[in-house]
């Protein structure tokens, strides 16, 4: 999904939006990552019938990128 596209179908609602802020300016995220959480995000949304992303679905989503960090640095071991 392109930005102009992701922009468009991945509608946010107020209180995920924040949230999504939040994080970039609390974890340094980069916009790669963002996109890619708001991707995921729309995933969530989409799994439980909502039309609008919501604080939990970013939440989740949030939570599987720093699963997958964990994940990354123990495979290494």
């Amino acid at each position: 999904m392109s930005g102009q596209m992701l922009r468009k179908y991945a509608v946010l609602e107020p209180s995920a939006a924040e949230l999504l802020n939040q994080t970039m300016d609390a974890l340094a995220v980069s916009m790669r990552a963002y996109d890619r959480i708001l991707k995921l995000s729309r995933t969530i949304a989409d799994l439980n019938g909502s039309e609008k992303i919501k604080a939990s679905h970013v939440a989740e989503a949030i939570q599987y990128r720093n699963m997958d960090k964990i994940n990354i640095s123990f495979s290494g071991d």
